[in-house]
């Protein structure tokens, strides 16, 4: 949050407390780190390149690559060796047609048929067994699966949200955990938008609103302090 902004709500507004994490009620999100929207020879990446468009998403593989799979391994990893809750999910439709997606995703041409390499979780990232993967067909998880309903039976009321886009899907999570009374903690550096531009503008308007910002590396530390 800029400072103006930060002063501005201060004087306002209250803003969010930090999250007192706890591993029995605290769930890792992971939001569309997929083959059609998140690796550059594939999906999104792939019509960028068809249409001589590729340098104009360099910013945002490179940022997935290179900073945000990274970050999202190391939670993953930590979540894992905490007996943590860990939910994906992935843009993919019930139909080989894509008939139920959401009517936007039908008009942007959004979507990946089911079982194809466009709906698989990126390999780094690959979901283990038994950990909860839902698919959903419109930019909203909570809007488009039952992910509300599965939370509150593993009895989550914090979430930590990472992925892609930042100010799409991401955004798009934080505002509907909130709404629904569940504490978001968004990861800055384990989400990106195709720009930086966008990204900031999100992480400025959820800040202290929506979501608690946190680095990774910070993020992770507190972690490693709750007990299991």
């Amino acid at each position: 949050m800029d400072q103006k902004k930060k002063e501005l709500m201060e004087k306002l507004f209250k803003r969010l407390p930090e999250v007192k994490l706890n591993m029995k009620d605290t769930a890792l999100l992971v939001i569309d780190m997929q083959y059609v929207d998140a690796c550059r020879h594939h999906g999104m990446g792939a019509k960028a390149k068809e249409f001589g468009l590729e340098k104009e998403l360099d910013y945002y593989f490179t940022r997935v690559e290179n900073l945000v799979t990274p970050n999202i391994q190391k939670l993953l990893q930590l979540f894992r060796q905490k007996g943590g809750e860990i939910l994906y999910a992935r843009i993919e439709s019930l139909t080989q047609n894509g008939r139920d997606r959401s009517l936007p995703h039908k008009m942007l041409g959004v979507g990946a048929e089911p079982n194809s390499r466009e709906g698989e979780i990126l390999e780094p990232l690959k979901p283990l067994e038994d950990e909860i993967v839902l698919s959903k067909t419109a930019s909203g998880v909570f809007n488009s699966t039952n992910i509300d309903y599965i939370l509150r039976n593993l009895g989550i009321k914090k979430l930590i949200m990472t992925g892609v886009l930042t100010n799409e899907c991401v955004e798009t999570a934080c505002r509907n955990a909130a709404d629904r009374s569940y504490e978001v903690i968004m990861v800055e550096d384990a989400c990106a938008a195709l720009t930086e531009e966008l990204h900031q503008a999100s992480i400025k308007t959820l800040d202290g609103v929506y979501a608690r910002i946190e680095k990774t590396d910070t993020l992770t530390e507190k972690i490693k302090e709750v007990s299991e």
